[in-house]
């Protein structure tokens, strides 16, 4: 897994983020999501590096072997903001003012608010499976709370970490199959959520979303701030993001001044089950071919 790539851990100031990064060309930082950890990439990763990029892979603040800050009463210390300053403190670190970035699942909250902070830093932006985190609770039904209700029951305060900690294999084993993701990537999944600080700060990456990542988001909307950099989505046809909301674009063209995308073939964890398809639509918008 991620031959020849290069590890590092960045102290960022808040945060200790550990990194893997290979390639010399257009760096491309590539946004994990829950519970995944930057591992979640190994099969995209080496394609994009094929194709001439500098792939950079981070391990989300307190996921994997990333080690953030202890939890503060308004979850600040786990807010998109806090997460995204990190992640261009990798970039800078690396060399680079300005790069192409990724993100899925919860990564890609991490990215859209990189992007809206800093938008002088990012080239070309891609969100996977995803609509803002406002845009699903102004939808919010009772469909959505049934198949979503992760969201609500990880916003509570020390009853999932309890349940979690009980048995973390037993928990996250129905959604991370060894013989799909990969033996390795399995693997550090399993170690990373063995580890009851990261099931701390993954469960806090949530209640940041409920309550800080909101007001941060509606505080965009009110005064029509978007996304200034080129953005492409990116949707799973087997997970539900569809049958949830009609076309995602649709919602995403009030957040960003140009927007494409389109469904690939795969479960929710795209990067795993469908990593050719991906790599060819990543490398292919950020080079300009799409």
């Amino acid at each position: 897994m991620f031959d020849g790539f290069s590890t590092t851990v960045v102290d960022t100031g808040a945060a200790q983020i550990f990194v893997r990064y290979k390639g010399a060309g257009e760096p491309v930082v590539l946004l994990h999501g829950h519970p995944r950890t930057s591992a979640t990439w190994h099969r995209v990763a080496p394609l994009l590096v094929d194709r001439g990029y500098q792939v950079i892979c981070p391990d989300l603040r307190g996921y994997g072997r990333s080690i953030g800050p202890s939890p503060r009463g308004d979850h600040s210390q786990q807010s998109k903001r806090a997460m995204a300053d990190d992640v261009l403190a990798v970039a800078h670190h690396l060399g680079h003012d300005r790069f192409h970035l990724v993100g899925h699942d919860r990564g890609s909250y991490v990215a859209m608010r990189l992007a809206l902070d800093h938008a002088a830093a990012v080239d070309r932006l891609v969100l996977m499976d995803c609509i803002p985190i406002s845009e699903h609770l102004r939808r919010i039904d009772a469909r959505f709370a049934t198949a979503w209700w992760h969201w609500f029951f990880f916003a509570q305060p020390e009853t999932p970490e309890r349940v979690i900690n009980a048995d973390p294999e037993a928990w996250y084993r129905p959604k991370a199959d060894a013989a799909s993701m990969g033996d390795e990537n399995h693997a550090e999944l399993m170690n990373a959520v063995r580890t009851h600080s990261v099931v701390r700060s993954m469960l806090e990456d949530y209640r940041a979303g409920l309550t800080i990542d909101r007001d941060h988001e509606e505080a965009d909307r009110s005064i029509g701030r978007k996304i200034e950099s080129p953005t492409l989505i990116l949707w799973s046809r087997q997970d539900d993001l569809e049958s949830l909301y009609g076309d995602p674009l649709a919602i995403w063209n009030d957040w960003a001044h140009s927007v494409t995308g389109f469904g690939i073939d795969s479960g929710h964890h795209m990067a795993e089950e469908a990593a050719p398809a991906v790599a060819a639509a990543v490398g292919g918008f950020i080079s300009g071919e799409r």
